[in-house]
C-alpha cells in the first residue's frame, strides 16, 4: 500500500522553476541513513544545490521544489523507494537514481520499471557516484536545449515541453513512455529491436529485461488508440519497432 503525505502534496500546482539563470543543479538526497546522507551532502554541496529527505513522506515533499535529479534509496519508511519513484515519476521527468544494498535482477528490473534512470549499488564509489549524476545531467540538459516540434498528421509532439497531442486533445505519457516515442518519432521508418530501445531509454545500466519494451508500447498504443486510429507504432515481427507518421 502507498502511503500518503500528511498534506496532500498536489503536484500539478507546483510553482514553476525560476527564470533566474543559475549553473548550479538541484540534486535531492533520499535516504534513511544519516551517515550516507551527510557523506553525499558534503561531496556533492561544492557543485550542487543539495535537498535531503529521510524517507517516502519527504521526497514526496521535496520533490515539489523540483530537483534536476533524485538520488533515491529504496528501504525507506514511510514509502519504500519504488512506491515513491512510481508517484514522483507521473510529475517529475528529472533523472532518478536508485543507491540501494539491494543487488538481485530482479530488484533491478523492479526499479526500472518503477521508473528509475540508473540503478548503483551500495557500497559505492563516490568518485564513480558523481561521474554518473554528471553524465544525467548532462543527458538531461541536452534534451531540454533540443527544441523542436514534429507533426504526424493529427498528432503534434512537442520535444522540448516533453508532450503529445491529437487534435490538442493531450495524450498522458509517462516519462519512459514519452522516451520511447521521442526515440522512434525521431528516426521514422528505422527499425529498433528491444534491446537497443532499452539501452537507449534505460541507459548503460539497462541490464533487466528488455520484455518491459512490449509492455511500454501496449500502454502507448493504448492511449493512442482512446484518441486515433492510427498507432504510430508499428511491430515488425521478429525484429522490433519502427515509427511509421
Amino acid at each position: 500500500m502507498i502511503v500518503q503525505a500528511e498534506k496532500t502534496i498536489d503536484f500539478a500546482k507546483i510553482i514553476e522553476r525560476t527564470e533566474t539563470f543559475t549553473l548550479r543543479y538541484k540534486i535531492l538526497i533520499a535516504d534513511d541513513e544519516p551517515g550516507i546522507v551527510d557523506m553525499m551532502k558534503s561531496y556533492f554541496s561544492t557543485e550542487y544545490d543539495i535537498l535531503t529527505a529521510a524517507n517516502g513522506r519527504e521526497v514526496l515533499e521535496k520533490a515539489a521544489l523540483q530537483p534536476d535529479l533524485i538520488l533515491l534509496d529504496i528501504n525507506m519508511p514511510e514509502a519504500n523507494g519504488f512506491e515513491v519513484c512510481r508517484q514522483v515519476r507521473e510529475y517529475l521527468t528529472c533523472p532518478i537514481l536508485f543507491l540501494t544494498a539491494r543487488i538481485e535482477s530482479t530488484d533491478k528490473i523492479h526499479g526500472f520499471r518503477a521508473g528509475a534512470d540508473d540503478y548503483i549499488v551500495k557500497p559505492f564509489d563516490l568518485d564513480e557516484l558523481v561521474a554518473r549524476v554528471a553524465a544525467h545531467l548532462r543527458r538531461e540538459q541536452r534534451r531540454q536545449n533540443t527544441a523542436a516540434v514534429r507533426f504526424f498528421g493529427e498528432l503534434s509532439i512537442d520535444y522540448t515541453a516533453r508532450t503529445a497531442k491529437i487534435r490538442e486533445s493531450p495524450v498522458s505519457l509517462s516519462r519512459r513512455e514519452f522516451d520511447i516515442v521521442e526515440l522512434l518519432s525521431l528516426h521514422p521508418g528505422q527499425v529498433f529491436d528491444r534491446e537497443r530501445i532499452y539501452e537507449a531509454v534505460w541507459g548503460i545500466d539497462g541490464s533487466g529485461n528488455s520484455d518491459t519494451v512490449m509492455e511500454h508500447i501496449r500502454k502507448i498504443r493504448a492511449k493512442f488508440s482512446l484518441l486515433s486510429l492510427h498507432s504510430y507504432i508499428e511491430t515488425v515481427w521478429g525484429v522490433g519497432y519502427k515509427w511509421v507518421g
